[in-house]
């Protein structure tokens, strides 16, 4: 059912009474949500020849990212991420929430207590948001779904 408003508002001198109608229900229901899909092929590279893809310049290394979904609270994300060799340290919690499967590559993740994991080609990793560390890499292709509670680091 629609809702109608009456706003009153003065031109002038004159009083002018505006009728506002919201959005009845089954408007709002038919609004098409579906899922994000990364295909087979999109894991072959196809992905980074979408509209959306960000490409960027780290030095002498490129990344590419897609975000496949970014949930409507902004909390929650996935896509796919393709990197060159890099190596840098973490000191501050590494800030959200991130389940990483990687396609191709892989990573050495050395935590700031020493132990040293490394993960490989078809294997997955989770690292929480509290995490500190050194992230070492000859390159890779991953698959990442982020969670993060205030919305930061998704955008």
């Amino acid at each position: 059912m629609k809702r109608i408003t009456v706003l009153t508002v003065a031109i002038g001198l004159l009083p002018v009474s505006l009728l506002l109608a919201s959005p009845d229900e089954d408007m709002k229901a038919s609004v098409a949500v579906h899922p994000a899909k990364i295909s087979k092929e999109d894991t072959t590279g196809l992905i980074f020849e979408r509209a959306n893809m960000v490409r960027t310049e780290h030095g002498d290394n490129t990344t590419l990212d897609v975000t496949t979904l970014l949930s409507s609270d902004k909390k929650f994300a996935s896509g796919m991420y393709k990197s060159g060799k890099t190596r840098f340290e973490i000191t501050e919690p590494y800030g959200v929430d991130e389940f990483m499967y990687f396609i191709e590559g892989g990573v050495t993740l050395t935590s700031s207590d020493g132990n040293a994991m490394v993960v490989s080609a078809g294997e997955a990793v989770t690292i929480p948001k509290e995490w500190t560390g050194v992230w070492d890499t000859d390159g890779y292709t991953k698959i990442w779904v982020i969670y993060s509670e205030d919305g930061s680091g998704l955008e």
